[in-house]
């Protein structure tokens, strides 16, 4: 098992781009160049832009490469604003300049690396996807804003603004910038590198048409709305507007929130590109920010909200069948019961019958040692039955780990051949034992592994190690690199947590910086083996 992200001290170690990373950061430095420059257009005195679709591009790179680029990506943002001139070595102040180029991608690497490692420890609809994404879009941009407060108050000359107005201002147009270019290029990009779009935010025939037109009344009637009111001297509020796009997200996702909200900046900002008082280009950016926050949250939710009702039902049914294998094993318990004396008579008569025919034809002899092969293998395997479906398979026993891997990996094999995975096993040492249940145990090591088949590419591996009393039995997939992470209700997680636990062990779950999902799974050792 590789190590897991404890701090964001990992960032650094792991931080050294791989080949397959090389042409992304490339092309992300390409299109930062030519981003950057389009932002100028909705630029002003003390601050940069109101629009800024860098900040995009930043998020969705790191968001579907993964933290781990941070560094590689500030770098080539350095490249790209000293190229610019925007950082000119041996000048008077360039280390600020330099650090205040930095600070931006550096606190954006934070975020999605704080967002990914909590998202999973979320106990509501905030941690199920694209809850997370969600998320980051918002807290990223604030905190690269909060961030830069303290030096912009320190050192006001660097910005070129004086004054605490002045200040909160630039700032303010720098968050409202950031927000605006990651709601409206960071989703799509991030649908396309996905290499898919989500169908369920889609709906086919006569359904589709009436979402259409739903989408276009609704909208419409609060632009024009807002028009009216415009028009009329009552200022430009944006309240019907807000409260559309906020209802087409929640009604049709985020797919259909995020085209709603495309729409809006559409009819907005070809209208702030023209000079304008500082005053109402800000409070025209300010609210289509709002506008885009508030959609795409909206639809972000509303697929959460989908999702974990999928989740539920195959939870109640996962329940369900859980309750008929209970009463099937009772039953078969039963029926074991009634054949299994007779069958021991059976295998005890066939053997002295063997015994007695062995002087016999050899014809007759080999037939008798037939019956009575077939008779002991069938008696071991009531036996075993009754004892796997028996009061005594209930309590607790020492148990190898060994042998308990070889059954997890006897149960998953026909399911990993039939998906075309690879289950890859480290060496177990003979002389770890544990004391427990081998059933409940297996059971809840091939939920992980199965967990691990579906959250990955196909590759799970499994490490058992002994650390001072205890034994760690650590599953592992290989993430697919633009697959968004896939949180679910996590029932057989949640399974296999209540059996290790009973057992009186832990079960911790954690993502790494390149999206691999690491299950770690604690149990004591017995007595006599430490």
């Amino acid at each position: 098992m590789s190590s897991l992200p404890l701090s964001p001290l990992s960032l650094l170690r792991a931080a050294r781009p791989s080949r397959g990373d090389l042409p992304w950061i490339a092309g992300y430095a390409i299109a930062f160049l030519v981003s950057h420059h389009v932002a100028a257009a909705w630029g002003g005195q003390g601050y940069y832009s109101l629009l800024y679709p860098a900040a995009g591009l930043r998020l969705a790179l790191l968001w579907s490469r993964g933290p781990r680029l941070t560094l590689s990506i500030t770098t080539a943002e350095l490249v790209v604003q000293t190229a610019n001139g925007v950082i000119v070595p041996g000048a008077p102040e360039w280390i600020a300049a330099l650090l205040g180029v930095a600070r931006p991608p550096l606190i954006y690497g934070l975020s999605v690396w704080a967002v990914r490692r909590l998202a999973p420890r979320l106990h509501s609809t905030l941690g199920v996807a694209p809850m997370p994404l969600a998320l980051v879009s918002v807290v990223a941009p604030l905190a690269a804003a909060l961030v830069s407060l303290p030096w912009a108050l320190l050192r006001p000359e660097l910005t070129g603004v004086h004054g605490l107005r002045q200040v909160i201002a630039s700032l303010m147009n720098f968050m409202v910038g950031d927000l605006l270019g990651v709601m409206l290029v960071a989703p799509p990009l991030l649908w396309a590198a996905q290499g898919r779009f989500d169908r369920r935010a889609f709906v086919r025939g006569r359904r589709l048409l009436l979402a259409i037109a739903e989408t276009i009344v609704v909208l419409g009637a609060a632009m024009a709305l807002t028009a009216l009111l415009t028009a009329i001297g009552l200022g430009a509020p944006v309240t019907p507007v807000l409260l559309a796009v906020a209802w087409v997200g929640l009604r049709f996702g985020r797919m259909a929130g995020w085209g709603a909200v495309l729409v809006v900046a559409v009819t907005i900002l070809p209208f702030t590109v023209a000079p304008l008082p500082l005053a109402e280009r800000f409070a025209l950016h300010m609210s289509l920010a709002s506008i885009v926050v508030v959609g795409y949250l909206a639809g972000s939710f509303a697929d959460a909200q989908a999702q974990a009702k999928i989740d539920l039902t195959r939870r109640d049914r996962m329940l369900f069948q859980a309750e008929r294998l209970k009463t099937l094993r009772a039953m078969s318990v039963a029926v074991i019961h009634e054949i299994s004396q007779p069958l021991s008579t059976l295998a005890l008569e066939a053997s002295h019958l063997r015994e007695i025919a062995a002087g016999a034809d050899p014809e007759i002899a080999e037939t008798a040692a037939l019956i009575d092969r077939k008779a002991a293998t069938l008696s071991q395997l009531v036996r075993r039955l009754r004892r796997f479906g028996g009061r005594a398979v209930d309590e607790p026993s020492a148990l190898p780990v060994a042998a308990l891997i070889d059954t997890v990996a006897a149960l998953v094999a026909p399911e990993a051949k039939a998906a075309r995975a690879v289950l890859s096993i480290a060496p177990v040492a003979p002389d770890l034992f544990v004391l427990g249940q081998e059933i409940e145990l297996s059971q809840a090591i091939v939920n992980l592994v199965r967990n691990a088949f579906q959250a990955g590419d196909g590759r799970v591996f499994i490490s058992v190690e002994r650390g001072g009393d205890e034994v760690r039995i650590g599953i592992r997939n290989a993430c697919v690199p633009g697959r968004e992470a896939r949180a679910g209700m996590g029932v057989g997680a949640l399974v296999a947590r209540a059996i290790v636990e009973a057992h009186g062990g832990t079960l911790t779950r954690s993502v790494d910086t390149s999206g691999s999902v690491h299950a770690m799974l604690t149990l004591p050792l017995t007595e006599g083996v430490r």
